[in-house]
């Protein structure tokens, strides 16, 4: 049971049982009331002349002095035909000279108020128009009245009551056996009604809640499959939708992590290999100079130390890229654009390559387009994303393959492409090749001297310039990078 209280469906019910309680009291006070005036407004309407009439009759009484003999052998006869009216006799000022009824009541006012009494010789109220009730304090009742003259002095009014004492019984009686019964009757239809279909549509209701309770509660187990299912657009169709794309957005999120947390021990991984090849080398070398020393040969000696020196440009490469790439992950480093020359750059940059292009037996070559315009951006960055992406085509191109840095033009924009006759990439590996120490061909790239950071920080640069690098390729058939700048006018 405290479960049920508990829950959101107890909740709901309750709180919709007792507002349709409350509802069914709120119907029986307004239909008894409404009923109860309309009582009081049909018999004061066909009454209204009693009083008049009454007055007619008692006037033979009234002429000289009041003959309460025989205003009462009058009202005795009345009152045997109508037992529910009260009579009385009132000064101009409202106060009780006499009065017809049961004498066993007494009489608990002195005075009547006249405004109800003026309201209705005026004809100007709405009926039920309700006056003070002599034997209630406090009490209001229907009632009929009529101007009178009692001797020759006196003005006064006659002052009938509709419904006396045994008419306050008959009301009773009416309320506890016709109108409360029957209302009483439709309320509890009613009720019984509303509240089963009610309780029936808050039940669909909040299972949905309980569905969507139960998908939460999985997902938070660790079942990240499972979805609402959604069926209305209404607000518990969005919040379903919403959840939903919460739990996409939390899995992606994971996903990213896991590739993250595998990036970053790939990364250790790499980075301790990367050092420690080079350092064991330099290592070795070193002490089989220390050791053998006076017995090595000039050119043994001078072989050892090219290799220590070898391995330690690279370890200081190394170093200096990853020192660099983290500069830029954490913006360290911010471009400084300045006006320059893309087709001067490139041919310095082709320049450059070229000795190196020549020792591999590979064709390294360039496309410039006349009149290029002028680009503004960080000079040195894009050298170095040039030479970059240089660098990387070379080492994965085999002798006689080629290399080709291209400039496009096309609208306000510079294209750059670099493109290989390499071995390619395949479409499962494309979208990790920006990624830290990752290469294409793992064993062939680290003989080679890459570090494997080459890529990244071409990436980096091109995304602070507001630009994005793309990758076109196909397996052993080559590779294309390529990046846009923005041109400017010629100087």
């Amino acid at each position: 049971m405290r479960k049920f209280f508990g829950s959101l469906y107890g909740k709901i019910s309750i709180v919709f049982l007792v507002l349709l309680l409350i509802l069914g009291v709120v119907q029986i006070f307004v239909s008894v009331t409404a009923s109860m005036n309309f009582i009081r407004e049909v018999d004061q309407q066909l009454n209204r002349d009693l009083a008049q009439n009454l007055a007619n009759e008692f006037r033979p009484f009234l002429e000289d002095s009041l003959d309460y003999e025989g205003i009462g052998h009058t009202i005795h006869h009345l009152m045997v035909m109508n037992p529910r009216v009260e009579i009385y006799l009132l000064n101009e000022r409202g106060k009780i000279l006499a009065f017809f009824a049961d004498p066993k009541k007494k009489v608990k006012l002195e005075f009547v108020r006249l405004d109800p009494i003026k309201t209705f010789l005026n004809k100007n109220g709405t009926m039920p128009i309700l006056g003070d009730d002599p034997r209630h304090i406090g009490r209001k009742k229907p009632f009929s009245v009529a101007p009178i003259q009692i001797g020759h002095k006196i003005d006064g009014f006659l002052y009938v009551i509709l419904g006396g004492e045994q008419y306050d019984s008959a009301s009773a009686m009416i309320k506890e056996s016709y109108i409360i019964r029957t209302t009483a009757i439709g309320l509890a239809v009613t009720f019984l009604f509303t509240g089963i279909i009610g309780l029936i549509l808050f039940f669909f209701l909040t299972n949905r809640f309980h569905k969507m309770t139960e998908v939460v509660r999985k997902f938070k187990n660790g079942d990240f499959e499972e979805r609402i299912n959604i069926r209305s657009n209404d607000e518990i169709g969005q919040l379903g939708d919403a959840f939903n794309q919460m739990a996409d957005t939390i899995v992606a999120n994971m996903e990213e992590l896991q590739r993250t947390d595998q990036l970053r021990r790939e990364l250790i991984a790499n980075v301790s290999h990367d050092l420690r090849n080079p350092l064991a080398s330099m290592q070795g070398y070193l002490e089989t100079i220390f050791i053998k020393d006076s017995s090595l040969k000039p050119d043994e000696r001078q072989r050892y130390l090219e290799i220590i020196y070898d391995n330690t440009v690279l370890l200081s490469k190394l170093v200096s890229e990853l020192f660099e790439l983290s500069k830029l992950d954490a913006q360290q480093v911010q471009p400084c654009p300045e006006v320059f020359s893309i087709a001067e750059l490139t041919q310095d940059v082709v320049m450059k390559f070229k000795p190196k292009a020549e020792k591999l037996k590979i064709n390294l070559q360039v496309s410039l387009p006349h009149d290029l315009p002028m680009v503004k951006a960080d000079i040195g960055m894009i050298d170095r994303a040039l030479s970059n992406l240089i660098d990387n085509a070379l080492r994965y191109t085999p002798e006689d393959g080629t290399v080709k840095l291209a400039l496009l033009r096309e609208n306000n924009k510079i294209h750059v492409t670099v493109s290989d006759t390499g071995c390619g990439i395949s479409s499962d590996e494309i979208p990790f090749v920006f990624e830290r120490f990752y290469r294409v061909e793992k064993s062939r790239a680290r003989g080679s001297g890459g570090t494997g950071l080459g890529l990244a920080i071409a990436k980096r640069i091109v995304d602070l310039h507001d630009s994005s690098i793309r990758v076109q390729s196909e397996v052993n058939k080559g590779t294309t990078f390529s990046f846009s700048l923005k041109a400017t006018a010629n100087i």
